[in-house]
């Protein structure tokens, strides 16, 4: 038996449906056919020629579905659309290959499910059924050629370039290589059209790619290089790498999709991935209708331009949620192949966790901690194995991020999805609920989130210029860590029992938290924040503690300094704009000019 898990023996549930005899279908054909239906689980028939995770279509409606498990001559089927009508007896055919999707320029824009077919068009309801790839687009994309024919091409090489908003490029596919016989003339070209011939076979724009199968690099490189991503808790804090892995654990209401929407918006990556996973499509919509708003500060046009949407919303299939995270890093890894950096944003894993112990509580697997099945721990390493930074087979550098929120109920991040996916990734950000209650945007936790690329990323901040970036990060740890210890303090004895020295500490941290950390997601100014931003606001902050500590090593009363009015530097992320320095300073300097008067 071959299987995603293990059947269970006792054969009590498998009957408690109608079937029909394997071999003997009622009409007497000998093409396979459905054998049990229990939700999104479909035994049928398993002829010889039936392989693991084949795509199947079944019933007269052609609903897509994926071979999950076989079991002698008996095939179990993973259906990825509503199983309603489908009854046993009705015909089912194997396609003879895997589960793939349709590659090409006109994603970028698109909102597409989880099998990355376009939603574009489809109404208020989404049809019960449909075609397993995307049907292809009617524009036409301006395509620049690279080679000469006769050209002798190894996989990955470049044919030509085309002109999509974002520079992507035609690349001889990975099983492919020889001779250039044939290369279509500069022009427009439709995405479907053959657009060259190698060693004998046709290069179309568009390519297909088995979602479950990762594309092939020529080898990993080191990930020291940061992702700006705007938000500066993350970029000052806990810094992540181009081709990293992050977790964003947090429940209900802490800010996980306005993080990472900011995210999506304002990172420095030339394509976004995001894949909703299970979560509210009105959440789904806002992230559609912003992104199509938006205008992207690195080409002028629409964010949305250089954006795939992949929607599989909680009131939509529940098995497309499985594929569709798998679907959205071939997608970026069909990016990264041309040498792009790519951000996959999946919102959220924890819903995906649930639609694999769902279906394996229909298969009869068994069950490991809270229902999940045993292979939960394998399935997240490999999605998030996906995620690198890479040399392509062109000889080009890529990457793909992956950023995976996570769901845990009521907040408890030792069930088994945070806990399986905090050992997995490189950063962690953990979101605080009494931060979020507290209004404090972004709600990272600094003392439960982590980043294991901290120091790699240090010495990339050294040689771009920013020796001091090592040092001003490690400050801001021990301080907010200063500032904690004595909250618990402060709250049983009072902020006046405190030595003169700790009470700055205390208002250091409360001026860390509100001028430097806190971010105004709705504000122009203030919704991204530049590095060079990020690091004024944080010299600014720590030179005015400074001063303090020296006001009061001096003998000047804790209290005076804490009456000084320190409102210009809390306000100055706000009256400075996303990329500027100088309001910063001169915040700092009014500060400064007032605890001199206070001396």
């Amino acid at each position: 038996m071959t299987s995603r898990g293990n059947p269970s023996s006792d054969s009590s549930d498998r009957h408690a449906f109608p079937r029909i005899t394997p071999g003997a279908p009622p009409d007497g054909a000998d093409r396979p056919r459905v054998l049990r239906v229990a939700g999104p689980l479909v035994e049928i028939t398993c002829p010889p020629t039936v392989a693991m995770h084949d795509l199947v279509v079944l019933g007269a409606a052609r609903l897509p579905g994926e071979v999950v498990a076989i079991q002698g001559d008996t095939a179990t089927i993973e259906a990825y659309e509503y199983t309603g009508g489908l009854a046993p007896g009705h015909p089912a055919e194997p396609q003879g290959r895997p589960l793939s999707v349709r590659l090409a320029p006109d994603l970028l824009g698109g909102v597409f499910d989880g099998l990355l077919r376009p939603l574009a068009g489809s109404g208020g309801l989404l049809p019960a059924s449909g075609p397993t790839t995307a049907e292809p687009d009617r524009r036409t994309w301006s395509f620049t050629p690279r080679v000469a024919e006769g050209a002798p091409l190894a996989a990955g090489d470049v044919l030509g370039e085309i002109d999509a908003g974002v520079p992507l490029r035609l690349l001889v596919p990975p099983d492919l290589s020889g001779e250039v016989t044939w290369i279509a003339a500069a022009g427009d070209h439709c995405s479907n059209g053959v657009l060259a011939a190698v060693g004998g076979q046709e290069v179309r724009m568009a390519q297909s790619w088995p979602v479950r199968r990762p594309r092939p690099v020529a080898r990993r490189l080191p990930a020291d290089v940061p992702l700006n991503t705007g938000q500066r808790a993350v970029d000052l804090i806990f810094p992540v790498a181009r081709g990293s892995t992050v977790a964003v654990p947090g429940g209900f209401g802490t800010g996980k999709t306005m993080l990472l929407q900011q995210i999506a918006k304002w990172c420095d990556a030339d394509v976004i991935v995001y894949v909703g996973c299970g979560e509210r499509g009105n959440e789904m919509a806002d992230v559609i209708e912003e992104l199509a708003e938006l205008t992207d500060p690195r080409t002028g046009g629409r964010l949305a331009e250089r954006t795939v949407t992949i929607a599989n919303t909680s009131n939509m299939p529940m098995m497309a949620r499985e594929a569709g995270v798998h679907t959205g890093a071939t997608v970026a890894e069909y990016f990264r192949d041309m040498g792009l950096d790519v951000v996959l944003i999946a919102d959220s894993t924890s819903r995906w966790a649930e639609a694999l112990r769902e279906f394996a509580s229909r298969m009869g697997e068994l069950p490991a901690e809270e229902g999940y099945p045993a292979g939960l721990a394998s399935q997240l390493a490999a999605f998030y194995e996906r995620a690198a930074a890479v040399r392509t087979l062109g000889g080009t550098a890529g990457s793909v991020t992956v950023i995976g929120a996570v769901s845990p109920p009521g907040g408890d991040r030792t069930e088994p999805v945070t806990a399986h996916t905090e050992r997995l990734v490189r950063c962690l950000w953990s979101l605080d609920r009494d931060l979020a209650y507290a209004r404090h945007y972004p709600a990272v936790s600094w003392s439960e989130s982590f980043s294991r690329d901290a120091a790699t990323l240090a010495a990339a901040h050294a040689r771009a210029g920013d020796a001091e970036w090592a040092e001003r990060r490690a400050r801001v740890v021990r301080q907010l860590a200063e500032a904690d210890r004595l909250a618990d303090i402060v709250e049983l004895v009072g902020i006046t029992a405190l030595p003169p020295r700790e009470r700055i500490s205390v208002l250091a941290g409360r001026l860390l938290r509100e001028a430097a950390i806190q971010q105004n997601a709705l504000s122009p100014a203030d919704a991204y924040s530049a590095p060079e931003k990020t690091a004024a606001l944080v010299e600014a902050v720590l030179t005015v503690v400074d001063r303090c500590l020296e006001l009061v090593d001096s003998g000047i009363p804790a209290d005076a300094v804490e009456a000084v009015d320190f409102t210009p530097l809390l306000r100055a992320r706000e009256t400075a704009g996303p990329a500027e320095t100088t309001p910063v300073a001169a915040a700092r300097d009014t500060v400064l000019a007032r605890l001199k008067e206070a001396a």
